[in-house]
């Protein structure tokens, strides 16, 4: 019988990591071109084009950054609860450089922090099932303590990410975890670690994942 993959604090930030630094890979890139550009006396036409590339590219690194800095870290937020505003700002911040457009339908309110952490990880799944485009649409309902998360996505080529569902359920079918998959597998993590039940389903167009208080948590 399978069992749950159980990685290391060390496995599991240093593949974290990985994630990060492979976001953050193109728009750095980008910037450095930039630069070279601008500092080249020869390539002066270009220059225009070189100061709009790294304009672009720094706010796209600086949004995959605050984005991951709360989906990912610690982050700074006193205490145990995230406030869904910021959650909100940096997922619009992300969604600035996507092709899919966010609609939050979230009301202002804390949440524990893995129950926070858990939306924004829902997202990125999300919006990876809506590669030409569409709308991610976010929601929160019930009382404090047992809120359940809904996103959906719908646009003109909605696919479940592959490999996504048994690294969510942390068991990969390659018995592996690697960079690549490392995020799904933390979404599920944390589902697993706030005593949440996560479901993904994708019906025609619609791309539906969940995420619910286990029976046992409710009285």
């Amino acid at each position: 019988m399978t069992s749950i993959i159980e990685l290391s604090a060390a496995d599991l930030a240093a593949l974290l990591c990985s994630r990060v630094c492979h976001d953050l890979i193109n728009p750095v890139g980008a910037i450095g071109n930039g630069l070279e550009v601008l500092s080249d006396p020869s390539q002066t036409e270009m220059q225009t084009f070189a100061k709009e590339l790294i304009e672009n590219s720094a706010r796209q690194a600086r949004a995959k950054l605050e984005f991951a800095r709360l989906a990912f870290g610690a982050s700074s937020t006193a205490g145990t609860d995230i406030d869904t505003r910021e959650a909100e700002r940096v997922s619009s911040l992300l969604f600035a450089g996507e092709k899919a457009d966010l609609e939050w339908k979230v009301a202002p309110m804390l949440l524990p922090k893995n129950k926070a952490k858990l939306m924004l990880n829902m997202l990125l799944i999300a919006v990876a099932g809506v590669p030409r485009g569409g709308t991610v649409t976010v929601e929160v309902e019930g009382e404090a303590g047992r809120e359940s998360i809904t996103i959906t996505s719908t646009g003109p080529k909605t696919l479940i990410p592959n490999a996504v569902q048994g690294l969510l359920s942390g068991m990969p079918e390659d018995g592996s975890v690697d960079a690549r998959g490392i995020q799904p597998f933390y979404t599920g993590l944390l589902a697993r670690e706030s005593h949440m039940g996560i479901n993904l389903v994708l019906d025609g167009d619609i791309l539906r994942f969940t995420a619910d208080p286990l029976p046992h948590d409710i009285d």
